[in-house]
C-alpha cells in the first residue's frame, strides 16, 4: 500500500490489459508483478496528494479480448467483497473490451454509492511516452473525488465517461473512447471539471449495495444486419438456447423487411421469448420504431427498442435481465426503461 496525506482508501482492481504489459520477444504481454514495480520506482505514484492505494492483481493477467462474462462477475464480486473497506475503486483493464466490461459492472452493482473508475491505456507504463500515468493518477484522484461520483466509469484522455455510455472508438489514439450520445461526466485539462448535473445521484443511504451476478452470457448474442443478409443466417442465430439478440440495425433502427422471410423469422422467435432488442449501427442518434414503415414492422413483429443504448450496454443489459429469470414482458419493458443512466427514451 502507497501511502498518501488525504485518508481516503482506493482499492486497484488489476485485471491486466496494455498498461501494465512488458515487450517480450517483440510483443507487447502481460507480465506478473512488472505494472507494481514500475509504479513503485516512480515518484509520481508516491505523491502526497494521490490518495491511499491497495492493488490486486488478477490471476492471470488477462488481455481484454480474453475477457469472459465470468470475468466481468469476478470483478463486480471482488469490488462487492471489498465495499466497506475503501472509498472508492480504480479497475484497470485492457482497452478493446473495456467498455462492455464497464457496462456490465454499471448492472451488476445495484445501489453502487461509491466511484467505480476503469481506465487503462494504448501505450504500456513502461514506455518514455506512454497515456498510462496520466490515466491511472487521475483515475485515482478522481476514485477519491471529495465529490463522489456513485457510478461506473470510465476515465481515459482527459474525459470521465459514464460506463454504460462509452464505446471504443479509435484503436490508435490516445481519445481511443467516446460517449456519443451523453456528455462527459468530468472534463480533465488544468483542472478536474466534473459535470455535477451529468453525474447519478446517491442512492437512498438506507439502499445497500447488492450485487446481481450475470449468469446468462451463453443466452444472449449480437448480430449486424448488413446489405443481402439471409432470413436463413437470422433463423439459425435466434435458435436455443439463445434468449436475447441485440439486433443492430440501419439508422433510425430499420431492416429490410421487402422480404417478408425475414420478418417471418423475427415474429417467430419474438413467439417463443426471446427478447430482440433494436441499436441503431450509427455511432450517434436513437431508433424510432415509428419514423419509418420498415421500423413499424419491426416492432409489429415483436423487436422491442433499444433507443439511443451503445450496442455493449444493450448486450451487458439483457445478460444482466435474463440472469434475475424475470418473465420475459417484464425483460422486454425493463430494456426500454433507464436503469443505470444508460439510455433516453424521446
Amino acid at each position: 500500500m502507497t501511502k498518501g496525506k488525504q485518508m481516503k482508501k482506493i482499492y486497484i482492481a488489476y485485471t491486466g490489459g496494455t498498461i501494465g504489459m512488458k515487450r517480450v520477444g517483440g510483443t507487447y504481454q502481460p507480465v506478473a508483478n512488472y505494472l507494481q514495480t514500475l509504479m513503485s520506482e516512480n515518484p509520481a505514484f508516491h505523491h502526497p496528494e494521490l490518495p491511499a492505494y491497495t492493488i490486486h492483481q488478477y490471476t492471470p493477467l488477462l488481455d481484454s479480448t480474453d475477457m469472459t462474462p465470468a470475468n466481468w462477475s469476478a470483478i463486480a464480486q471482488d469490488i462487492y467483497d471489498h465495499y466497506d473497506e475503501y472509498d472508492g475503486f480504480v479497475v484497470l483493464h485492457g482497452t478493446d473490451t473495456m467498455a462492455f466490461t464497464a457496462s456490465a459492472l454499471a448492472f451488476m452493482l445495484d445501489g453502487l454509492a461509491k466511484p467505480v473508475i476503469m481506465t487503462g491505456s494504448q501505450i504500456p507504463l513502461c514506455e518514455l511516452r506512454n497515456d498510462a500515468q496520466g490515466n491511472l493518477i487521475t483515475a485515482l484522484l478522481l476514485a477519491a473525488s471529495d465529490f463522489v461520483i456513485p457510478e461506473v466509469a470510465l476515465y481515459f484522455n482527459g474525459r470521465l465517461l459514464r460506463g454504460c455510455r462509452s464505446v471504443k472508438v479509435d484503436a490508435d489514439s490516445f481519445n481511443a473512447f467516446a460517449s456519443p450520445n451523453f456528455p462527459p461526466l468530468a472534463q480533465v485539462g488544468t483542472d478536474i471539471e466534473l459535470n455535477r448535473q451529468a453525474i447519478r445521484p446517491l442512492p437512498p443511504a438506507d439502499k445497500p449495495l447488492q450485487l446481481r451476478p450475470i449468469r446468462a452470457s451463453s443466452k444472449v448474442g449480437a448480430l449486424r444486419l448488413f446489405p443481402g443478409i439471409s432470413a436463413r443466417l437470422i433463423e439459425n442465430v435466434l435458435q436455443p438456447p439463445l434468449r436475447g439478440l441485440v439486433l443492430e440495425t440501419y439508422g433510425a433502427g430499420n431492416a429490410p423487411v421487402k422480404n417478408g422471410r425475414l420478418l417471418d423469422v423475427l415474429t417467430e422467435a419474438a413467439r417463443r421469448g426471446v427478447v430482440i432488442v433494436n441499436c441503431t449501427q450509427c455511432l450517434r442518434g436513437t431508433v424510432d420504431l415509428s419514423l419509418y414503415a420498415n421500423g413499424v414492422a419491426l416492432a409489429e413483429a415483436g423487436v422491442v427498442s433499444g433507443y439511443d443504448m451503445t450496442p455493449e450496454a444493450a448486450l451487458t443489459k439483457l445478460a444482466y435481465l435474463i440472469s434475475l429469470d424475470l418473465p420475459v414482458a417484464e425483460i422486454r419493458r425493463l430494456m426500454q426503461e433507464d436503469l443505470r443512466g444508460e439510455l433516453t427514451r424521446p
